[in-house]
């Protein structure tokens, strides 16, 4: 065993986008909240997300949808979260 497996996915996700250790829970939560049923498990969304190498935190459905679109984890999504848009973008 590595040192790498006493790292829990979320402490990773953390270190990754540099966000505290409960939004990264909520980020992985949500990853598997936007496919309908059959949600992947947090160390799967974290391999993903390190193959990736996103320069910004993604949406949680954007990583849910590459997943899905790579075939990595090919289990339809649900609906897209509503967008809370800013009021700048109202007016466009």
């Amino acid at each position: 065993m590595n040192s790498q497996d006493k790292i829990k996915p979320f402490e990773q996700i953390a270190r990754i986008f540099q966000i505290s250790n409960e939004s990264a829970k909520y980020f992985l939560n949500h990853v598997q909240k936007s496919f309908k049923v059959e949600r992947p498990p947090h160390k799967l969304i974290l391999e993903f997300v390190e193959k990736q190498k996103y320069q910004f935190q993604p949406k949680p459905y954007d990583v849910a949808a590459a997943m899905k679109e790579s075939g990595t984890w090919n289990y339809d999504l649900g609906s897209r979260p509503a967008v809370v848009e800013d009021e700048e973008d109202l007016y466009k």
